[in-house]
């Protein structure tokens, strides 16, 4: 079972996926307002169980960003090793992980173009896999690090890159632009160590695949991520930590393909599903 936030009449929704459309869920579960509620109360199975057997609500909807009320967000950077060695620094394999936050305003929903302002038009794709914490914790171990995963999702972290350069410590200007990126289209429910140990991430642009990589490669695999980052904070139900890119995003190509007007990009995980995007410039 697959769980959105989708928006059909001018309301906001959710519920879960099918072929045919969307069966609505909120009415059933007063309780949770929201999906981020539903994840929350660790409760994604009593909604897949009400969504069997019932007809479809909404077959003309849109995506929104799965989780728009998601109040953390972190990200993972530079976490493959081929994607170390893009920046050409001579730096070794890093002992501790990159972390930058994003939030919820810098993402849309799946089939929504992704926006490049005016001010600058170095708009570049991440393809990724985000989890979605459902347990929280703190000095959560490795071993036990999978058992506070609620769901999978993915995400196109999208960056304005040159302002990522804007200050010597921090990338945080250039990855939260409004709808830059992208999270979605919807939740699967974590049941099992292969979606994540097994799992093979393909981004396209215009039908060209640009990466393609395993995440068993990852220099901090997903259980040292939520291990490092519970020694500092406390997890909390509903947390997002994206997970980290493969080489080949646009800014390394020379000359830099980055994105423009018109251009779809995928991104694919068996499993999963896909994430797709289209491209707009902001208008102002």
């Amino acid at each position: 079972m697959k769980f959105a936030t989708y928006t059909a009449s001018g309301q906001t929704h959710y519920g879960a996926v099918t072929d045919a459309g969307m069966i609505a869920l909120e009415t059933a579960f007063p309780q949770y307002p929201t999906l981020l509620d539903a994840v929350r109360a660790n409760d994604l199975e009593a909604l897949g169980k009400a969504a069997e057997g019932k007809d479809v609500t909404h077959k003309e909807f849109q995506y929104e960003m799965v989780l728009p009320n998601a109040p953390r967000i972190l990200c993972v950077g530079v976490n493959f090793p081929d994607r170390n060695a893009e920046y050409k620094d001579g730096s070794a394999q890093p002992k501790y992980m990159s972390l930058f936050p994003r939030f919820a305003s810098g993402f849309t929903g799946h089939e929504r173009n992704l926006v490049r302002p005016p001010e600058n038009h170095t708009l570049d794709y991440e393809g990724e896999v985000a989890i979605v914490i459902g347990k929280g914790g703190r000095r959560i171990s490795q071993d036990d690090a999978y058992d506070h995963i609620a769901a999978l999702t993915l995400c196109n972290e999208g960056t304005i890159r040159d302002w990522v350069r804007h200050a010597k410590f921090n990338v945080t200007q250039g990855k939260n632009w409004d709808n830059s990126g992208s999270i979605g289209p919807w939740l699967v429910p974590f049941t099992d160590a292969k979606q994540l140990d097994d799992a093979r991430i393909v981004t396209r642009v215009n039908g060209e695949t640009r990466q393609d990589d395993v995440l068993s490669r990852m220099m901090f695999p997903v259980r040292r991520e939520i291990e490092y980052i519970s020694t500092f904070m406390t997890l909390q139900p509903g947390d997002i930590i994206i997970t980290g890119t493969p080489t080949g995003a646009g800014a390394r190509f020379d000359p830099p393909k980055y994105l423009k007007p018109g251009d779809v990009v995928e991104i694919e995980v068996e499993g999963i599903g896909i994430l797709r995007n289209g491209i707009e410039d902001e208008v102002v």
